[in-house]
């Protein structure tokens, strides 16, 4: 597993809060509610990114040493108006040029807090992109309009949602992922339109100490196929495996499984 590069984070992080912030100003309704996250409504969700965006540009800024909490991030929630797309939209503009410029500042080495015991700015510049990228496809579900995400940085998000389990696997002993152990099953990801040097198919094996997976097309329990955009959705529990656009091949229960066990936040 190759990172992307840290210019390349930034650059995504960029684009895509262009694209969320196309969304807002596309004439949707900023009051309905989101299907994949059915607690929010549209400019909740669109609330909710731009202030992690927000709080993660401060940690980055400041060099944090430890967490900040939310109630001390400058205009985390976003501008007091509600239902205002004009205002949301300059908002996202603002956050976007903020927290870019602030990663591209420190570079990936700089030594900031983190979650996940990898202390550094290009963490952050990683898990923003595909923050940005999951929720953007939230945004667009919610708005009823196309979602297209970069094929590398696709593929790169399937790479972290991996890590972000086994992460969990290791730190968190009641989370319910831990239940994802057990010799002799195995899920086999397929993207069939990415280009043949992203090599992006994904093995992920569950054994008796916790997840294993590894780039790579081999015989799995069950095979998760669509397009590379299509996969990262399925897997992130944004589309449904009875959409359509996926093929379920093998034991289908065992990646329903995996499905209710691997969540984040």
């Amino acid at each position: 597993m190759t990172l992307l590069g840290h210019e390349r984070y930034c650059d995504a992080i960029e684009a895509q809060v262009r694209l969320l912030r196309d969304v807002v100003v596309s004439g949707a309704d900023l009051s309905a509610v989101v299907p994949t996250c059915p607690d929010w409504t549209l400019e909740e969700l669109v609330r909710h990114t731009g202030g992690a965006l927000r709080w993660v540009e401060l940690l980055v800024r400041t060099r944090a040493e430890e967490d900040v909490p939310e109630e001390k991030v400058p205009f985390a929630g976003g501008p007091e108006a509600e239902g205002d797309p004009a205002a949301l939209d300059a908002w996202l503009a603002e956050t976007g040029e903020l927290l870019v410029g602030a990663l591209r500042e420190a570079g990936p080495d700089a030594v900031v807090w983190s979650w996940a015991g990898v202390p550094s700015s290009g963490f952050w510049a990683r898990r923003m992109t595909h923050e940005l990228a999951i929720h953007r496809a939230d945004a667009a579900l919610a708005a009823g309009v196309p979602y297209e995400v970069d094929a590398d940085v696709a593929a790169d998000a399937v790479d972290e949602w991996l890590e972000i389990v086994t992460f969990v696997q290791r730190t968190q002993p009641d989370d319910a992922a831990n239940e994802l152990r057990g010799p002799g099953r195995s899920i086999h990801l397929h993207a069939t339109d990415a280009p043949a040097e992203l090599n992006a198919e994904w093995v992920v094996e569950l054994t008796e100490e916790g997840v294993v997976w590894r780039r790579g097309h081999e015989k799995a329990t069950v095979a998760l196929r669509g397009t590379l955009t299509d996969v990262l959705l399925g897997f992130y529990r944004r589309l449904p495996l009875d959409d359509g656009r996926l093929d379920v091949l093998g034991d289908r229960e065992l990646l329903d499984f995996w499905l209710d066990r691997a969540t984040f936040g």
